[in-house]
């Protein structure tokens, strides 16, 4: 899994039936220490996240582990909504801290 932070969403109107109604989102990857990267990702999101969240990103047959996402030309999906990041006793991220 990797920590990306979500920059917005992609629309296609032509896709492939199996995508219908599957939310894709814009993601920028970041490294252990909060910083983004000149990295992007789209993922097909499961838990509802939003702009500017930090999210745990899964790539390749992991990503169509998730229920309902089995048959799907998936290589990545958003797994989880991040809370907070602590490395080594030292605070990452938090999401409250984000959003005052």
């Amino acid at each position: 899994m990797q920590i990306a932070k979500v920059r917005g969403t992609v629309v296609g109107t032509q896709k492939d039936p199996s995508l219908r109604g599957v939310k894709l989102l814009l993601l920028q990857l970041v490294d252990e220490e909060g910083n983004v990267l000149p990295s992007y990702e789209v993922a097909a999101d499961t838990v509802g996240a939003g702009v500017d969240e930090w999210v745990l990103v899964t790539r390749g047959s992991a990503a169509r582990q998730v229920l309902g996402n089995e048959q799907r030309p998936l290589d990545a999906a958003v797994v989880a909504i991040i809370d907070t990041i602590n490395v080594e006793n030292r605070l990452i991220y938090s999401k409250k801290d984000q959003y005052r």
